[in-house]
């Protein structure tokens, strides 16, 4: 008797003891939940994210108590009519007293009325560290609201960081809400159309809901080691409801089939036990194939990206995981139920279902690929890159307050805020350390630096920007403000102005001195630039990983390589058509999105990376199902269409399933899960009914033996007379009569 595998073997015992397999698979997703609500979410702090020279500056900044704090601003003004100051300064003295009076607040500044006189601005200043504000912030909106009550004269509202976080936050959890309501109705429907049954439709959704709450509860654990930056459950859903959904389909799917060929012979543990050697192998190849791919995102050290990595990669292995044990379980204790049905079926004269083998339709589809593989490879070849052409002119930037959603009232505010004072656009911190005995060069040089960027176009005229020293007199710095859109070309231009003229001609020629810039618009550009510093490493890694995961599985160099190929022309299709509707302004009311002429600077990375994950579900399960045929003797073009078609049902409707998952997100407020969803989503079209129909059978036509090149195995049974279609191992049949595994 042939050795059983790991998978084999805990399919037999899932399937053999099914209702403690189900009630530890429920214990231990409520053991997950448990602990995190026990344990609490760990967040990223400003700390984690400090990346170059702007990283360095806050580093000094907070040293010497210089650092930026969480700043809310009070907005009063008329929602019609000019604003009557007399009632605007009463609104201004009551916030000035209410907020002085919470522990949460550190000061509040002198009220200041804008330039047009429509404005009358409160900053209040908080205590504590700049990310972390915006869960201490609720206070401070609660007063705020208590004063628009008492002055109905007025508008008085409440904007900044921490609000716009919290609002942020709030988008968010509802933004996962209607991607659950969205996706759940049509992955059902999907699945019933597949399986034509309520029950087998259920449990992959079952699952795949179990595995991501599973998740959830574990990223929160992991938390504590890798800091959460707030975008770990947003891509479990993503994943989780993909990967959850196709491996439980790919398994069914197996079941069925093997459960048909048996004709009834082989009892429903046997059954789940062929089904875990072939479907089971798969789903494990496949799992670790998307884990390994994402691992490489920790080599961005960057705290987003290892939290994507981090929440893709437990969720992928929990899915595993109830595919592997729980399933079979389920499986096991429906078999009866679908023994009953085909037994109906038979009286009746209806054919089974799901028996396998390829229908006329696959094989219509298949035919050019298989009959005329040349003009079938370069067309299909030349279509994928016209789609990726756009890719070349890819412009990258860290999507700021320009993309937030205008549906969140803190933004709003902002808006006004910052039409009535433009000066608060953009902020450049200057941050110098020197030796004490050196304090009045740096501040005599902080000050020409100040005039030199006063007299120059790009910054505000008129701020009044005091030089600030820390306690010990190691530390100043000096904030510079600039009337222009984050976004745009002039920010950007007064870093440089900053960092290659005015530092070196000021501070610069100070003996001694340690001079860096941060703010928003630095923090951007050194991020970007760390990024793609980093890009090159995690690229060839992934590369290198993708292939030898293929090699292991496939023991065939050459399926390695074309897996990598395969899957970089999808990446590629992905982003061109990323390009062309992000960024350009066409789209953005359709979409629902303010278009900045840019893609946000993280998605391009994540989306390769996760590209090549989920690229390699459909190469698993698709070569695997070749490589069973061509082990027979078959020749490659007749295990071409084999395989193919006797997956090709089951492939489309997990396409369906990860499309519809994938596109939900596109209806999100967050730019960035926009692009992300979309990106995803037509990868998986692509990849489904173009590389995987077209190109992939073409290529396996035409290589012939040469695809399996070197495996030995392959070798040996490509030389011998090809065997039956449908074995049916002979020990299961013995497994059946004695009743035993």
């Amino acid at each position: 008797m042939k050795k059983q595998s790991a998978t084999v073997k805990i399919a037999s015992w899932s399937a053999a003891h099914p209702w403690r397999a189900i009630v530890g698979w429920f214990v231990f997703v409520a053991l997950c939940l448990g602990a995190s609500a026990a344990v609490g979410t760990n967040s990223a702090t400003t700390e984690d994210y400090r990346v170059g020279k702007a990283g360095q500056a806050e580093a000094l900044a907070t040293e010497g108590g210089l650092e930026r704090r969480p700043v809310e601003q009070i907005v009063i003004d008329s929602p019609s009519g000019p604003l009557d100051l007399a009632v605007a300064r009463s609104a201004a003295a009551e916030v000035t007293t209410r907020m002085g009076k919470l522990p949460e607040v550190d000061r509040v500044e002198k009220p200041v009325v804008s330039k047009n006189g429509k404005v009358l601005l409160v900053q209040v200043v908080m205590k504590g560290e700049e990310l972390a504000a915006r869960k201490s912030v609720d206070p401070l909106v609660a007063q705020t609201a208590e004063v628009q009550k008492s002055h109905p004269e007025v508008r008085v509202e409440e904007t900044g960081g921490p609000s716009m976080s919290k609002g942020l936050d709030k988008q968010r959890g509802d933004d996962l809400l209607f991607s659950e309501m969205l996706t759940l109705p049509v992955t059902i429907i999907t699945l019933m159309i597949a399986f034509a049954s309520v029950i087998a439709a259920g449990v992959p959704v079952l699952l795949a809901m179990s595995s991501i709450a599973a998740a959830m509860g574990l990223s929160a654990l992991a938390s504590h080691v890798l800091p959460d930056a707030g975008v770990g459950n947003n891509i479990i859903l993503l994943i989780g409801m993909a990967v959850g959904v196709d491996y439980s389909l790919f398994y069914l799917k197996r079941d069925r089939e093997e459960r048909a060929r048996a004709g009834g012979k082989l009892g429903s543990q046997a059954i789940v036990q062929l089904a875990a050697e072939t479907a089971g192998r798969a789903i494990v190849v496949s799992g670790l194939a998307v884990i390994v791919s994402t691992a490489t995102l920790y080599l961005a050290a960057d705290v987003i990206f290892s939290s994507l990595a981090t929440g893709t990669i437990l969720v992928v292995l929990v899915a595993m995981a109830s595919s592997l044990t729980v399933l079979p379980a389920l499986l096991a204790k429906l078999g009866a139920r679908s023994e009953h049905r085909a037994a109906r079926r038979a009286e009746k004269g209806k054919p089974n279902r799901d028996h396998g083998g390829t229908s006329k339709v696959w094989q219509t589809v298949l035919r050019p690929a298989t009959q005329h593989p040349v003009i079938t490879l370069v067309v299909s070849t030349l279509v994928m890159l016209g789609l990726a052409a756009p890719a070349l002119g890819l412009n990258l930037s860290v999507l700021g307050k320009d993309t937030f959603s205008r549906d969140i009232p803190a933004v709003q505010t902002y808006d006004r805020l910052m039409s009535a004072f433009p000066e608060k656009l953009v902020q450049h911190q200057v941050v110098v350390r020197a030796d004490t005995a050196r304090e009045p060069q740096v501040a005599q040089a902080l000050a020409d630096l100040r005039k030199r960027a006063q007299a120059d176009p790009l910054f505000a005229k008129d701020a009044d920007a005091p030089v600030l020293t820390s306690d010990d007199g190691l530390i100043s710095s000096l904030t510079l403000s600039v009337p222009f859109k984050p976004s745009s070309s002039q920010a950007l231009d007064s870093l440089d102005h900053i960092r290659d003229d005015y530092l070196p001609a000021t501070v610069g020629k100070v003996a001694g001195t340690e001079a860096y810039v941060t703010g928003d618009i630095a923090r951007d550009v050194d991020y970007l630039d760390h990024q793609n510093s980093k890009l090159p490493l995690i690229v060839g890694f992934l590369l290198l990983v993708t292939f030898l995961v293929t090699v292991a599985a496939f023991r065939s160099v050459v399926i390695g390589l074309l897996g990598v190929v395969l899957n970089l022309l999808s990446a590629a299709a992905a982003f061109g058509l990323l390009v062309v509707v992000f960024q350009g302004s066409w789209a953005q009311d359709a979409l629902d999105f303010n278009a900045t002429g840019a893609v946000g600077s993280r998605v391009p990375l994540f989306l390769f990376v996760i590209l090549f994950g989920l690229s390699m579900d459909y190469q698993v399960f698709v070569v695997s199902r070749i490589r069973e045929a061509a082990l027979r003797g078959v020749d490659t073009r007749t295990a071409v269409l084999e395989g193919i078609g006797s997956s090709a049902g089951v492939v489309t409707s997990a396409a369906v399933v990860m499309v519809t998952v994938f596109s939900s997100f596109i209806f999100l407020n967050l730019v960035e899960m926009k692009q992300m969803g979309f990106s995803l989503a037509v990868a998986v079209l692509l990849d489904a009914f173009i590389v995987r129909i077209m190109i992939l059978p073409s290529a396996l036509t035409l290589l012939g033996k040469a695809s399996w090149w070197p495996s030995r195995s392959m070798h040996r049974a490509l030389t011998q007379p090809a065997g039956p279609a449908e074995p049916v191992v002979p020990e299961l049949r013995q497994t059946q009569e004695t009743g035993r595994f």
